[in-house]
């Protein structure tokens, strides 16, 4: 499997949650987390800051590409409205991220969380992402 994250170390939180980035290119993200015990609240379903963290992510993911090796793009979250649609207890989410436009320092991103096994939607998110300095500039930045 190609490494997405150019030899980038996977952070704590991906560590955390388990979570797999699967697909990244321009304006457009995914990430994939097979659900474990770990992962759900007490009436047994996944915990909605679970699917939380996930739309952020991947939103955020969507909105720093960076086609230049060896160079980075970072990018914060300034605002996230979430709408959770469904539940799931087992299996696999996927969350899908893309860039929605913007000006050169703050994006919007929309994203979308599906369970794999049965095309469920879950949740979904509008959020707004301010680029780190340097991370403006669709080169990026050195790591």
């Amino acid at each position: 499997m190609t490494d997405l994250l150019d030899g980038e170390a996977p952070s704590g939180y991906q560590e955390l949650l388990g979570y797999r980035l699967s697909r990244w290119e321009e304006g457009l993200a995914e990430m994939e987390l097979p659900l474990t015990a770990a992962h759900l609240n007490r009436a047994g379903v996944v915990h909605g800051g679970v699917l939380m963290s996930l739309l952020d992510t991947v939103s955020g993911f969507s909105v720093t590409f960076c086609p230049v090796e060896g160079r980075l793009r970072r990018a914060m979250t300034l605002s996230l409205s979430t709408s959770f649609l469904g539940q799931a207890r087992d299996g696999t989410l996927v969350a899908t991220g893309r860039l929605r436009g913007g000006g050169r320092k703050i994006v919007g991103a929309a994203a979308e969380i599906r369970h794999r096994e049965t095309g469920a939607l879950l949740a979904t998110s509008e959020g707004m992402f301010k680029y780190r300095p340097g991370s403006e500039n669709r080169e990026g930045i050195e790591r």
